[in-house]
């Protein structure tokens, strides 16, 4: 019965497209496959205890991982960390699947937000919650609107490793031409309507310059949901207690469906699809001057508009109260049934991330958020936030986010199914659907699912 469960929630995390996944990111280049290598079962390296890491990190991104792995290697004598590229996050999942609970598999393991649910049910995971209390290590210096997201019932399951949160993008050089004030981005949906209706232009009947987009994905859904204090699903975002049912659809996600449907009806709204490349040339090519985008790839944006680049926090609805922004990316898992002197090796790995310089390195190589806020304090970023002061903005928003339920985020197995009907609906006001029914209709086939899920885990 196990087999089969791991068997159709692989099927589902398979159509997830990750909003900060390596194959998406502008910060990375093409992905290669990486050669698979055993875990526990591995030859040990010069008499070092190997520590097999698997990830999803491509490109640019891969090279700043496997210098920092190499860095920790050189650093000491004893442990020997591995870092192996397994594909996407849906695909280095399913790897993990294959092997989990044998000898094969990874000493740890990288998986996207999404999957915390399922990594907790999966019976194959070692909450590092072991090694912080055994270390007496001090968790407070971790960022804690990051470390909370992986923290249930205050239990740590894994470490923070690269997060990022969705931050407004705009043009400034448009703006400055449609009259709007370059410093000041909207910061409500009244005020949001009122620029893109000034940022529209239209020549030889057909639009040039749309005012705002949103990338066609549940997870910028999530985040305006979750800046008005709304819950995905039920019994706290799942947080109390197992999810039983989507929530989503009450009138704080209808804000967010409205606010689509009203300015795709007037003209404002590209609709951009599913594409992140697509949508960030859009924007770089002048055809919409403020849209949604991850703040790890802002770096990448600012350099490659022709344009000056403004970063401003999400809109909220006029008579909404800001609580802040759940963060995406990913965390650290370590694998249960292998040897402990291998875990104990793979935790040393872990504190080694965590430390300011290596989170200032992290930080300014990959635009992700630093886990250790005590990064920030170096020398290595205050310079680049001096040439690139959007970077703080990212940072500032994360700061000032209300720790609760809502901004920590939903838990639930069946994230990745739930968000592809949240991107089917947010599709469907495009042909004109009603945004009620539309969300609706997504939140009654997230509770089937949940419903499924649930019977299957026998909750």
């Amino acid at each position: 019965m196990q087999k089969k469960i791991l068997i159709v929630l692989s099927a589902l995390f398979l159509m997830l497209l990750g909003a900060c996944s390596s194959s998406n990111s502008s910060t990375t280049g093409s992905q290669t496959e990486g050669e698979s290598t055993s875990g526990a079962g591995a030859e040990e390296t010069s008499g070092k205890q190997e520590v097999v890491f698997w990830h999803a990190m491509s490109g640019e991104l891969e090279t700043v991982l496997n210098d920092i792995a190499a860095d920790f290697n050189e650093s000491q004598d004893n442990i020997e960390v591995k870092p192996i590229f397994q594909g996407t996050y849906e695909e280095a999942l399913t790897k993990f699947n294959t092997v989990a609970g044998t000898e094969d598999a990874p000493t740890i393991m990288q998986v996207f937000e999404v999957g915390t649910k399922y990594m907790i049910d999966s019976g194959h995971i070692q909450p590092v919650q072991k090694f912080i209390d055994e270390d007496n290590y001090d968790t407070s210096q971790w960022e804690k609107n990051i470390s909370n997201y992986y923290t249930v019932d205050g239990e740590q399951y894994s470490m923070p490793f690269n997060s990022s949160t969705p931050v407004l993008i705009y043009n400034k050089d448009a703006f400055e031409a449609a009259g709007l004030d370059p410093e000041k981005a909207p910061m409500t949906y009244s005020e949001l309507k009122d620029a893109a209706k000034k940022l529209t232009k239209a020549e030889g009947g057909e639009t040039s310059q749309y005012g705002f987009s949103i990338l066609n994905y549940g997870w910028f859904f999530e985040e305006l949901l979750a800046e008005q204090g709304g819950h995905y699903v039920d019994n706290e975002n799942g947080r109390a207690g197992n999810a039983t049912k989507a929530t989503f659809n009450d009138d704080l996600g209808l804000n967010v469906f409205q606010l689509i449907s009203d300015m795709h009806k007037e003209g404002t709204y590209y609709n951009v699809g599913q594409n992140w490349d697509d949508m960030r040339a859009a924007f770089q090519s002048g055809k919409m001057a403020m849209y949604l985008d991850s703040s790890a790839g802002v770096k990448a944006i600012v350099d490659n508009a022709d344009f000056e680049v403004g970063v401003s926090y999400l809109p909220i609805p006029d008579d909404s109260e800001r609580n802040g922004v759940i963060i995406g990316g990913a965390s650290v898992w370590m694998s249960s049934g292998i040897a402990e002197e291998k875990q104990k090796a793979a935790w040393e790995f872990m504190k080694y991330l965590t430390t300011p310089e290596v989170q200032a390195e992290w930080h300014v190589k990959t635009g992700y958020f630093a886990i250790n806020p005590a990064a920030y304090d170096q020398d290595l970023v205050t310079q680049e936030w001096e040439k690139y002061p959007q970077l703080k903005v990212t940072v500032d928003q994360l700061r000032d986010t209300k720790t609760n339920t809502a901004t920590q985020g939903a838990l639930i197995s069946v994230f990745p199914e739930s968000r592809q009907k949240v991107v089917t609906a947010m599709e469907s006001l495009y042909q004109g659907m009603d945004p009620k029914e539309a969300l609706d209709q997504a939140a009654e086939e997230t509770n089937r699912a949940l419903e499924v899920a649930n019977k299957k885990q026998g909750n």
